[in-house]
């Protein structure tokens, strides 16, 4: 299914801005989402270089930061 020459340009120049737009939403929603999971890495990490103190501080045991850092960095 090609479009010929005389159909793009009797296609309605809005049409084509609307579908760029489209896709670029589309694109910057999935590098957001992408941004996020790499930001749960990063902070998973993070969480498992604190000592015993620091986790105290902060509320967690030590098994709760191991159970944390275990999960899959991409899916949750």
């Amino acid at each position: 299914m090609t479009l010929e020459f005389g159909e793009i340009l009797a296609t309605p120049r809005n049409a084509h801005c609307l579908k760029l737009r489209e896709t670029a939403r589309r694109g910057r929603r999935l590098l957001a989402a992408i941004e996020c999971r790499l930001e749960k890495r990063r902070s998973r990490r993070k969480l498992s270089d604190l000592t015993d103190d620091e986790l105290r501080d902060i509320g967690l045991t030590r098994a709760q930061a191991t159970a944390e850092t275990s999960k899959s960095w991409f899916w949750f």
